[in-house]
């Protein structure tokens, strides 16, 4: 009997550790930094510089942004996500005070902006096969809008 307690509390330890290691095999975690002159924006884009930083945490992977708005003034922004889907606070956008986003596979996830619980934009994310390259692809929820439109090239640091 405490053989087989044993044994399972390793089985359960090892499923424990392995869900954790699965976490952290997104492709996008690291530093990653705007390459502008690969990058499309629409007259209404909110950057023109910015790093990105994904890291793994306790609580869910952690992104960081930092960069400039078209006139040169400083923007940063950061909200924690265990890219479930769920609704988290999103702190530094002035587009979004929560991000909703969802991870598809190790190299993608969406990721729904709301303001005051109405969509306002939809970010697919995109880390190339040889994960030298990451692609954000936003399109405004407000169809007529097409102003705010980007698809934004990193390379990763």
């Amino acid at each position: 009997m405490r053989k087989n307690l044993f044994v399972c509390s390793l089985v359960v330890a090892a499923a424990s550790m392995l869900g954790q290691s699965a976490f952290a095999s997104e492709n996008w975690v690291g530093s990653w930094k705007l390459n502008a002159a690969k990058s499309t924006f629409g007259a209404a884009a909110l950057t023109r510089t910015q790093s990105l930083k994904f890291e793994s945490t306790p609580a869910g992977i952690k992104l960081t942004s930092e960069g400039t708005d078209p006139e040169g003034k400083p923007m940063q922004g950061e909200y924690t996500s265990k890219f479930d889907g769920k609704d988290v606070a999103w702190t530094g956008n002035p587009s979004a005070d929560m991000a909703c986003p969802k991870r598809i596979d190790d190299n993608s996830y969406e990721n729904v902006w709301k303001k005051d619980a109405k969509a306002t934009m939809t970010a697919n994310i995109v880390v190339s096969k040889d994960g030298k390259t990451l692609t954000v692809t936003q399109k405004p929820a407000d169809v007529l809008a097409t102003t705010a439109g980007s698809v934004s090239v990193y390379d990763r640091q």
